[in-house]
Formats: C-alpha cells, sequence, structure tokens
C-alpha cells in the first residue's frame, strides 16, 4: 500500500470548524481516532476523497495528514477508504490542499 503521509504546520480554529470523526482501522485491527480535515469530489478520476488527521493534535502543533479516497455506496452512505494509488491522483489532492490553505489563511 502506497501511504503518502504529509507532516503540514497548519494552525486550526477550532472554534470555526464543526469537525467530523471518523475511525480508520490499521492492518494490526489497531483502530484510530481521526478529524477530517475536508471532503472533495474529483471529476476527473470519479471518486470523492478524504484528508484526516490524528484527533487531539493540540492547537499550533504540526499534524500528519493523511488522505484516502473513497466511493459512495449505492444506498449514499460513505463507503471504505482506499488508499491513493497513483501519483496523478496525489498531484491533484495536493494542488486541492494548497487552495484550501491559501483559502483558510485568507479568513
Amino acid at each position: 500500500m502506497t501511504e503518502h503521509n504529509h507532516d503540514h504546520n497548519h494552525d486550526h480554529d477550532h472554534d470555526h470548524h464543526n469537525h467530523e470523526h471518523i475511525t480508520i482501522v490499521d492492518e494490526n485491527g489497531n483502530e484510530e481516532l481521526y478529524e477530517v480535515l475536508f471532503t472533495f469530489e474529483s471529476d476527473d478520476f470519479g471518486k470523492s476523497y478524504v484528508l484526516v488527521y490524528p484527533a487531539g493534535v493540540p492547537e499550533g502543533d504540526e499534524i500528519e495528514l493523511q488522505a484516502y479516497s473513497y466511493v459512495e455506496n449505492a444506498d449514499g452512505t460513505e463507503g471504505d477508504l482506499e488508499p491513493i494509488e497513483t501519483e496523478e491522483e496525489w498531484d491533484m489532492i495536493e494542488e486541492v490542499l494548497n487552495t484550501f490553505i491559501e483559502d483558510e489563511d485568507m479568513n
């Protein structure tokens, strides 16, 4: 599994956001709670993406972002998280992330 983790120092205004939490189970069966930074869809790849970071990181600390793709189930619920598989997808995700950071910094 190819996994790109990005250390990213981003100040979070916790009062400004209504954070969603998800639990991710690793290959060893360990459960970890993550906060959702944001989700977005890509028409080019026909998938939805979610960027998450470990819950409980003190404000101002560096966070390790993880990105996953998912396809919604037929009933409209979110499907299973899948690893990002191609460099093209990573490039697109990084571009969207950079835009998100620029927008957040302007607020």
